[in-house]
């Protein structure tokens, strides 16, 4: 597309039986598949500057109303000449503000009802990497992912990423939000019914009650996924984002994809990739580095990451976003809320 075109928006359609898609002047196009198939989001031609955002696998097609704040408003930002880093970190912001989110305030609780732990990942074409895991008391763990660039290593972990984020005046956590707490409600009924393995398909054949870490005593007790975001700015440096308060359920101290370069989130010269769904089969197989390579060697941001999709088994939810100087790309085997912008 070359400069001066118009801006293209994409947002999700909801899906349907067959193939379907709808052109604009250029030529593009924006397709959903069908139920058996990932659904895809697909832009195909040079791109000046973008940015991609998603909801989470799973997460309900109406709340890309949040994708599409996140997303205006990063774009804003490029437009105006800031850097794809900025973009992705302003994005993933206001994502985890929105409270709907696997993410910030509405982080999924822990099995005991009360503890929050949140990861974070950040990257750019210009090998600046921020990660944080398992903070609790962060508002924002994106913006603290930031200011790990501006330190000599590139991860902190649990209290100590706490005790850095009031250095650097960050907000604190506060409260979970009303969607956080109605998940956690959710998930309770389903382990009190008997049915964690059905919901979950990692804690099929487990005892819950004898791997219980947290504090809180099992017999006093007893969703969406993270939110990502991939830009290109005007000078062509990409940019990806990561936040997630985890999966549900999960216990004291797990860590997922998210934060794990390679397996939630990659970027480099040729794309900006971030992934999303169940962590341990994301790092299993860094989808992120793989989808990344297979950009590098050629494949278009569509087939790479409907590649990176393929080798999960229908019960494995999974999706990928990604962007490059020459297309960007949705695509899940579940609903997952989304929006783009791209000029």
């Amino acid at each position: 597309m070359k400069p001066g075109s118009r801006v293209q928006g994409f947002k999700p359609r909801e899906p349907q039986d067959k193939d379907s898609g709808t052109k604009d002047q250029k030529g593009s196009s924006t397709r959903t598949l069908g139920p058996s198939n990932p659904r895809t989001l697909n832009r195909v031609g040079a791109i000046s500057y973008g940015i991609v955002v998603h909801g989470g696998v799973g997460s309900p097609l109406r709340l890309s109303d949040g994708c599409k704040k996140a997303c205006s408003s990063a774009f804003e930002l490029l437009k105006r000449g800031s850097g794809a880093l900025e973009a992705v970190v302003e994005a993933a912001r206001l994502l985890e503000n929105d409270g709907r989110f696997n993410a910030g305030s509405g982080s999924t609780l822990r099995l005991d009802g009360v503890t929050v732990e949140m990861d974070a990942g950040l990257m750019d074409s210009c090998e600046r990497l921020g990660i944080v895991i398992s903070v609790r008391n962060v508002r924002n763990p994106i913006l603290l992912a930031r200011a790990m660039m501006e330190t000599p290593h590139v991860a902190l972990a649990g209290h100590g990423a706490e005790l850095f984020a009031r250095r650097r005046g960050l907000k604190p956590f506060g409260k979970p939000s009303k969607h956080s707490r109605e998940r956690y409600r959710r998930l309770l009924r389903t382990i009190r019914q008997g049915d964690l393995g059905k919901h979950d398909p990692r804690w099929q054949d487990c005892d819950i009650r004898s791997l219980w870490n947290f504090e809180a005593p099992y017999r006093d007790i007893i969703g969406t996924d993270t939110i990502g975001a991939v830009a290109l700015d005007k000078r062509g440096n990409l940019a990806v984002a990561n936040s997630t308060g985890g999966a549900s359920p999960m216990l004291l101290g797990r860590v997922g994809d998210s934060p794990m370069i390679g397996c939630g989130f990659y970027a480099g010269s040729s794309a900006a990739v971030a992934c999303t769904g169940i962590g341990e089969e994301i790092i299993k197989r860094m989808l992120a580095k793989t989808v990344y390579d297979f950009i590098v060697h050629g494949e278009p941001a569509r087939e790479a990451c409907r590649n990176g999709i393929r080798p999960f088994p229908g019960s494995t939810p999974a999706g990928i976003i990604a962007i490059s100087k020459t297309g960007c790309a949705v695509v899940s085997n579940r609903p997952m809320a989304h929006y783009a912008l791209i000029h």
